[in-house]
């Protein structure tokens, strides 16, 4: 199209994308603040309706305009899980089950951190999200969303709201884990002939 759509960002930190995701990382203590200190669920409901917006534009832009960075596919699913992280916290006060998924996520990111971090120390390459890792997002935003909002929502609807979210995670981490494992020893390979 135009010459800025020819540009490499590959490497550029400060970009359209990254600025958004940072945006999000901001936004986690105002949304800590609202929920705990003030108390106010609509509030609360309206930062992270906000923040997830936001995660959609920058996507959206990153794709679009060619913006796509080594730095913001770290930074994007950085902002993503601490954002989630947070409000898994304060939902626990008031939905015990939520402590689940919040054990959940904490696992998942890290071991899948670690194997991220080998396979870009063997690969050299940053790979971005898959469709598995979007659909667990929006499911968990979804479920963390129906909670703020619905303060009496009945436990059978949350337990399945739970569950479902629960297995998506579970479901997105094995196919993580078998793409890693798959890249790690295709380089292997590589290395070995």
């Amino acid at each position: 199209m135009n010459s800025q759509n020819n540009k490499d960002y590959s490497s550029k930190i400060v970009t359209v994308p990254n600025l958004l995701s940072l945006f999000r990382l901001i936004l986690i203590p105002f949304i800590l603040w609202a929920y705990c200190y003030e108390g106010s669920y609509a509030l609360t409901a309206l930062l992270v309706v906000v923040s997830g917006l936001t995660d959609v534009v920058d996507g959206f832009v990153a794709r679009h305009f060619n913006m796509i960075s080594d730095i913001g596919k770290a930074l994007d699913p950085i902002a993503d899980k601490l954002t989630q992280i947070a409000m898994l916290f304060c939902l626990v006060t008031r939905f015990p089950l939520i402590l689940f998924p919040l054990i959940l996520i904490i696992v998942k990111e890290t071991s899948s951190f670690i194997l991220r971090a080998v396979v870009i120390h063997k690969t050299g390459t940053v790979e971005g999200a898959v469709w598995h890792g979007k659909v667990n997002t929006v499911i968990l935003y979804a479920v963390m969303f129906l909670h703020i909002v619905w303060y009496n929502i009945p436990t059978q609807i949350s337990v399945i709201c739970i569950i479902v979210s629960c297995a998506m995670m579970v479901l997105s981490y094995v196919l993580y884990s078998i793409d890693g494992i798959r890249q790690l020893i295709a380089v292997s390979r590589t290395k070995n002939k």
